[in-house]
């Protein structure tokens, strides 16, 4: 395996596919802190109506299992699980 790291926009792509391409706020900001963002409102559940929002815990599980099953490469798979974990220590 490559020990070179996959750009932030090719991270975002890969991204966008397993999301079945989520519209990403994107205006001002760059790959990193799209990418960034859309990876805390996910695990924050923002997507969701309040009423049915899941627990970060869940939401990361899930987020991690949807990555892992996901039809990218393994690169992508590692550096997006990494940015997940990165993102969740955040939030604890």
């Amino acid at each position: 395996m490559s020990k070179e790291k996959i750009s932030f926009d090719h991270l975002l792509e890969e991204y966008r596919l397993i999301w079945n391409n989520r519209l990403l706020e994107a205006v001002e900001k760059s790959s990193k802190e799209t990418l960034l963002d859309a990876i805390k409102r996910e695990l924050l559940d923002e997507n969701s109506h309040p009423r049915i929002r899941k627990s970060t815990l869940e939401k990361y599980f899930f987020a991690i299992k949807r990555v892992s099953d996901s039809t990218v490469s393994l690169e992508a798979k590692l550096q997006l699980i990494k940015i997940h974990n990165e993102v969740m220590e955040e939030l604890r």
